[in-house]
């Protein structure tokens, strides 16, 4: 009988042990008292799992490590993070994986969801697991991976609504792992040849977009100085069927901005290194900063002096409708306008303020105050804000004011610019 242990309760996580605990016998962990106390109430701070979904699950919640001992399959779904010097930071998997190591028991299982470069799981977590369980990897212990695919806000495609792809130790293993999530995934599954193929996989369906993005990103640096709306450009662009509608903008979120540096460290080690990969990495980096500059431009264009003025930020988080602030690029453009000496204000009715307030010492606006700002910045394009409509952003604004559109809100002729 498979007891499913899901080790780490967030984006990914929650949803994983939510599905899991309808078919198999379930616990969900995370070493975060609070967040367990709070799926316990039925309040899911990621949005992603409403009351009724945890209520009704037969899933059982835990900041207790020693609830999973008795547990045979372990699935590690904690974050993959990047330094400050953007270098893998594998510190959550590795210390999930001593957490499991201490309970690890012949014929065991141990799913890594994790998004990490090709040959992690075996290179850096199995090493772990031998080591703390004196167990023997592939004989009396397995490991499987299956890398997530969430994507945070969104209600349309849902984890079971996504193809799995998955993985294992041998080829019986695959065959078992492959089964497990076949209990609950609608969409089906596809079967990758080795864990390396399963890493690898996930590692590049964020550096393509990424790349694509950073495409576009620097097409609007080149029709910026040519003097042409950029939008308009892919609009004409887009009517030929294979032209890909990928758009300019900010890059954020804990997978586009991340993962791409997790593929570039393991070729680096390798002795290649990246070119293409770096490089758009280092466009959409920028992005930020290009923003802030035409932003100033347009500004002096108003004769609106930068210093003391009051600038407002619509929007904080990743991506719209979704109060994930992980790695939120909007977050490099508040600190370039404040070394400008001005006052910034951040508007989003999506976030925690104790949030913003723990993870960037940002403090949040109730309401943003009409008729105050020389410059207004649509930085997400939350529903909230595109209920407003034109009319009522405008009215947050001076009289003479900067409306600059990052996420193509509005028509063109509507703002003083956009990426």
């Amino acid at each position: 009988m498979n007891k499913i242990a899901i080790i780490g309760l967030g984006y990914v996580g929650l949803p994983l042990a939510v599905e899991f605990g309808k078919k198999h016998a379930t616990i969900g962990y995370d070493i975060h008292k609070e967040r367990v106390e709070a799926l316990i109430d039925g309040y899911d701070a990621t949005g992603e799992i409403s009351k009724e979904e945890l209520i009704s699950s037969n899933l059982s919640l835990t900041s207790n490590p020693e609830s999973i001992a008795e547990s045979n399959i372990f699935i590690i779904t904690v974050p993959t993070p990047i330094d400050q010097s953007k270098t893998p930071d594998l510190t959550p998997v590795k210390l999930a994986t001593e957490l499991v190591a201490k309970y690890l028991k012949p014929h065991d299982l141990i799913i890594y969801e994790s998004t990490v470069y090709p040959g992690a799981t075996e290179e850096v977590c199995v090493p772990i697991l031998e080591k703390i369980s004196s167990l023997t990897f592939n004989k009396d212990f397995f490991c499987g991976y299956s890398p997530e695919r969430i994507n945070p806000g969104d209600k349309q495609r849902r984890l079971t609504d996504i193809v799995k792809v998955t993985s294992g130790s041998t080829p019986d293993i695959a065959t078992k792992v492959d089964e497990l999530y076949k209990s609950i995934i609608t969409a089906g599954t596809h079967k990758a040849n080795s864990l390396k193929i399963a890493e690898a996989a996930k590692v590049i369906e964020n550096t393509q977009r990424d790349v694509n993005i950073a495409l576009v990103n620097e097409l609007a640096m080149i029709f910026n100085r040519v003097g042409i709306d950029t939008e308009e450009v892919l609009e004409a662009a887009g009517t030929k069927w294979n032209f890909l509608p990928f758009r300019p903008g900010l890059v954020g979120g804990h997978c586009i901005g991340v993962d791409p540096y997790y593929l570039v460290h393991k070729a680096e080690a390798l002795g290649y290194h990246p070119q293409l990969i770096t490089a758009s990495r280092r466009i959409n980096d920028g992005m930020g900063n290009f923003i802030v500059s035409e932003i100033v431009k347009l500004m002096a264009a108003k004769k609106i002096n930068i210093v003391e003025s009051n600038i407002l930020i619509m929007g904080l988080t990743f991506k719209e409708n979704c109060p994930d602030l992980r790695n939120t690029r909007v977050v490099e453009i508040v600190e370039e306008l404040k070394e400008y000496n001005a006052n910034v204000d951040i508007y989003d009715p999506w976030v925690n303020n104790e949030e913003a307030q723990l993870e960037y010492g940002i403090d949040l606006l109730d309401k943003p105050s009409p008729g105050k700002y020389d410059v207004v910045i649509m930085a997400v394009s939350h529903d909230e804000f595109k209920s407003m409509g034109i009319s009522g952003v405008k009215s947050l604004g001076k009289s003479n004011f900067v409306l600059y559109d990052i996420k193509y809100m509005f028509s063109v002729s509507d703002v003083d610019g956009r990426v």
